[in-house]
């Protein structure tokens, strides 16, 4: 079982690398990540509020997959590589 690190942001205890929605804001969903270059944690927001991705049709799934290059998103500060993320 993956072990969640819990880790302090401006205050108060978050988890990393756990997406969760993120009601009234101007994005569906953010995470805590770790930037890798400073050590700082930071918040990343990702996903348009007003849209459902709909991951189980095959045809979206692939043009969604090949618009944003998903097979090269790596790098995890990024909203690419967590939007790529929710589509698999």
């Amino acid at each position: 079982k993956k072990k969640i690190l819990m880790v302090n942001f401006k205050g108060r205890k978050v988890k990393l690398n756990k997406p969760f929605r993120t009601p009234g804001k101007s994005k569906k969903s953010a995470v805590y990540v770790r930037n890798p270059k400073t050590g700082n944690v930071i918040v990343v927001r990702f996903g348009d509020p007003k849209l459902s991705i709909k991951k189980n049709q095959p045809a979206r799934k692939r043009s969604f997959m090949a618009r944003h290059k998903c097979s090269t998103a790596r790098n995890r500060t990024t909203a690419r590589y967590w939007s790529c993320k929710a589509w698999r």
